[in-house]
């Protein structure tokens, strides 16, 4: 087992030597994450998160027009609550007709 040390800065920062980060497989802006186990600190490399693969997949060049979408999104919900408005108008005349 080999040992390497290292300073904390006056901020609590240290800086990961090379030849760990290498053994990481981590670079600038990566996350690491310690683990805590009894009286033992371990450096990994950290789980990804949304925010860690945020842009490292290009977007599809679908030519979406989202304004488009949101438009025809509307168009289609109220297209709909007035076809539900003009069934319920019609139920409520079918009631008031059997009613006389």
């Amino acid at each position: 087992m080999r040992e390497i040390t290292t300073t904390i800065s006056k901020r609590g920062q240290i800086t990961l030597p090379v030849e760990v980060q290498r053994l990481l497989g981590v670079g600038p802006r990566d996350r690491v994450a310690f683990t805590i186990e009894q009286d033992q600190v371990r450096l990994v490399p950290a789980r990804y998160s949304l925010e860690s693969v945020l842009g490292s997949v290009p977007p599809l060049a679908s030519g979406d027009d989202f304004e488009q979408q949101i438009k025809d999104a509307k168009d289609e919900r109220a297209k709909n609550l007035s076809q539900k408005a003009a069934r319920q108008k019609r139920s409520v005349q079918r009631q008031r007709s059997a009613a006389f």
